[in-house]
């Protein structure tokens, strides 16, 4: 059996997962954005295209930076 703090918690849970998946598509229709369910059918092709996005992605590294630390900055 569940207690009733496991069961409201199920229950925010589940709905800050559907107030995510709404902002997510205004927040899209208002910048008028590609949904990922429009890329394909049914977003099948959404990943794909994430991952060309990632492939081709350029990285600017200014020409008086210290690459070494540059690159390593995020991780620090």
């Amino acid at each position: 059996l569940l207690s009733m703090a496991q069961i409201v918690l199920f229950l925010m849970l589940l709905s800050m997962a559907f107030i995510t998946i709404i902002e997510r598509k205004r927040l899209a229709a208002r910048q008028r954005r590609v949904s990922p369910t429009d890329a394909g059918v049914f977003g099948i092709l959404q990943p794909f295209t994430d991952a060309l996005k990632l492939i081709l992605k350029e990285t600017i590294v200014p020409s008086q930076a210290n690459k070494v630390l540059f690159y390593l900055s995020p991780v620090v």
